[in-house]
């Protein structure tokens, strides 16, 4: 099965120290409003998920999750999470680190799209 979503070596740092500091963590990707279009991480718990999120998969254990209604954009999209230099305006945890997460996407080939890993509609 192909995933939806994976991750670079320097965000596994990131979230890495986070981890220390934070403990258990997931994200939820942000649909615009105040904080554009980013990641954004919380401590696990901390962001309210319910059926009008979907769970894209896990990274370093890390659930991600999306509004279902952002998700029909990006459906056919294989996500990165990936970090940059620069300071956010959002209440991700990284935002005092003087970096942010980003997303970099593409387009699934046919054959990944033919065995994506399965969608979570609820929290587990």
């Amino acid at each position: 099965m192909h995933k939806r979503i994976d991750i670079t070596p320097e965000a596994i740092e990131v979230i890495n120290q986070l981890k220390k500091r934070f403990g258990e963590l997931m994200f939820h990707q942000s649909g615009g409003c105040c904080d554009g279009s980013q990641p954004m991480c919380f401590e696990k718990g901390d962001f309210k998920v319910g059926g009008s999120d979907v769970c894209l998969g896990e990274i370093e254990a890390c659930d991600f999750w999306m509004s279902k209604d952002q998700f029909e954009y990006w459906m056919f999209t294989h996500l990165t999470l990936d970090v940059t230099p620069g300071r956010g305006s959002s209440f991700s945890l990284e935002i005092p680190m003087g970096i942010r997460f980003m997303i970099k996407s593409r387009l699934f080939t046919e054959e990944e799209s033919a065995d994506l890993t399965p969608l979570r509609f609820t929290e587990e």
